[in-house]
């Protein structure tokens, strides 16, 4: 079985942003903006990329999309960010609606595509835990019976945290949560024209049969002022972290909170 995760990177899309603009480059002026793309990198860099390269299960190809116009020194910080994690591929596309560019990644690193995909979807600010892959890998072998007849399966894992980071740290609140993008794959057969960027991941229980597991904690969704999350979701109290959370954050997602503190705290780095 392959296992394929992607992530959009500040790809200028059309359409697919929760802030709209009349052109391609007014999206990409926006979107390339340094404090913005300052803000994106850290929050990469202290949360996906630390639970993307600490998978117990090595197993996965890790697709980020980027667009052709990334200025070169974004880029060559991205490329420094994931050189060292084998299963990271960074693809470029021209601007075109995001779901295509997204489906068509996934479909060129599938080739011929003769064995069965689990697919996944991550935002750049996120996290999973680091049993993720494992339990995509442990869910297509014990399920093989159950679903001899179904086209495709959802996996959801909907417990969590959304958390808040900043040179103070991270502050966090636990959640039960329904079809976030984060924490949710999707099995496919050998050859099927579909990808899981071909669904709308609040409603894949209207499309297929769905697996719900309650426990682990498997996310962190984070809150800020510049993702769409921000709009579309509100959290309850956030609490600084306990010594034991602390702990708990480093061994489930690898995600250090002294870490998140010294790149907060730390000037931004020169945009060229």
């Amino acid at each position: 079985m392959r296992v394929i995760g992607i992530c959009r990177f500040s790809y200028p899309a059309l359409g697919g942003f929760k802030r709209m603009h009349d052109t391609v480059q007014d999206r990409e002026r926006y979107l390339y903006a340094p404090e913005r793309m300052e803000l994106r990198f850290r929050h990469f860099e202290c949360l996906t990329l630390p639970s993307i390269a600490a998978q117990q299960h090595p197993d996965f190809t890790f697709l980020i999309l980027v667009g052709e116009s990334l200025p070169k020194a974004y880029r060559d910080r991205l490329n420094d960010l994931t050189e060292s994690v084998p299963q990271i591929r960074i693809v470029e596309r021209e601007p075109m609606k995001h779901r295509l560019a997204m489906q068509l990644a996934i479909k060129e690193e599938l080739g011929e595509d003769t064995a069965p995909s689990m697919q996944f979807r991550l935002d750049d600010d996120d996290a999973v835990g680091l049993g993720f892959v494992r339990s995509l890998h442990w869910f297509e072998k014990h399920t093989r019976t159950m679903r001899k007849n179904w086209r495709y399966m959802a996996i959801e894992y909907n417990r969590g945290y959304s958390v808040s980071l900043s040179d103070q740290g991270i502050v966090a609140e636990e959640v039960h949560t329904a079809f976030w993008a984060c924490g949710l794959a999707v099995l496919f057969r050998p050859g099927d024209p579909l990808t899981v960027m071909n669904f709308s991941h609040h409603k894949l229980h209207h499309e297929m049969s769905t697996l719900i597991q309650p426990g682990p904690y498997m996310y962190l969704r984070s809150k800020h002022d510049d993702n769409d999350s921000a709009a579309k979701y509100k959290t309850g109290p956030m609490e600084p972290l306990t010594d034991k959370e602390r702990a708990f954050f480093k061994s489930q997602f690898n995600v250090d909170e002294d870490q998140v503190r010294a790149v907060f705290s730390a000037p931004p780095l020169p945009a060229g």
